[in-house]
């Protein structure tokens, strides 16, 4: 259970603050797409005896690579290639699965098993997470700029594409993560949801930097413990938490709520009634004192 504890909370922090950067630049597809295209990869690292997150960053590559030579080679879509390419290669990872002899349920790649995490599963977890974090809080300016406007990034002597290619590499490192949290299928729950409630609650992208953890690790916490007292889905509680803050956040955010601006409308109405109403009786009054000095 302590061990579980440790990766939710590195594994949820990890996807929320990358998903402040997927959410803002507008590549919540791609980030399942990425996701669920590393399957293929983390089969074969393991048939080969390799680190897992060799295998993710190859084929979260290759996803990449594949979509933009389909969308720029033919008449498809860049939505249509997303779909085509990360399906064919996440149904590639389950023949893989289904084929590939092992003493260990490889299923877990696919549900999670957060509940069965081993020491090594967990400095993996450690050591990735921290490569991650490292490299988006060092680079964020530039990450940032990139998310607005590639435009000006390119103008002022960064490079966008690879400053792309980075995201690209830290998304696909960052799904290895959420892996042994909550598996291929619930990892771009993780990658989005914290984002997108983060940027309901607030306009300053350095505030969706703390927004977005601060909820996702609360939801880790919270949603362990549910799995842990009702007999659930460890991976499938926590990202059912997060969809219910993002969908508190959607109801009664401040500003961007769907009940909570209209609130705010309602009492901007009122107080701008208010002011008429008191400026109303000191105009009459104006008007009688001079109507009587004439």
């Amino acid at each position: 259970m302590v061990r579980a504890l440790a990766t939710a909370l590195i594994a949820s922090v990890v996807c929320a603050v990358l998903s402040c950067w997927l959410v803002l630049i507008g590549w919540s597809l791609m980030g399942d797409a990425v996701s669920h295209a590393v399957l293929p990869g983390v089969v074969l690292a393991y048939i080969v005896g390799a680190p897992f997150a060799l295998g993710a960053v190859v084929f979260g590559f290759l996803a990449v690579a594949l979509i933009g030579a389909v969308r720029d080679t033919s008449r498809v879509k860049e939505d249509a290639a997303i779909g085509i390419v990360f399906t064919t290669l996440f149904a590639l990872g389950l023949v893989l699965i289904s084929i590939t002899p092992s003493q260990t349920d490889l299923n877990h790649i696919i549900f999670g098993n957060l509940l069965g995490v081993s020491v090594g599963d967990l400095v993996q977890v450690v050591v990735l997470g921290a490569v991650v974090l490292i490299v988006l809080l060092t680079k964020r300016r530039d990450f940032t700029l990139y998310a607005f406007d590639p435009t000006h990034a390119h103008a002022i002597g960064l490079n966008p594409r690879v400053l792309g290619a980075v995201l690209l590499g830290l998304l696909a490192l960052t799904a290895v993560v959420a892996l042994q949290a909550v598996g291929v299928i619930l990892v771009v729950a993780m990658l989005i949801i914290p984002g997108a409630t983060a940027y309901l609650l607030t306009d300053r992208f350095s505030r969706m930097l703390l927004i977005a953890p601060a909820m996702s690790a609360v939801c880790a916490v919270v949603g362990l413990y549910l799995s842990y007292y009702l007999d659930t889905a460890s991976g499938g509680m926590i990202v059912l938490a997060q969809g219910t803050a993002f969908a508190l956040a959607y109801l009664f955010g401040p500003r961007h709520g769907l009940l909570g601006s209209r609130i705010a409308a309602r009492r901007r109405r009122a107080a701008l009634d208010r002011g008429r109403a008191s400026a109303t009786p000191s105009t009459t009054t104006r008007g009688q004192a001079g109507a009587s000095d004439t």
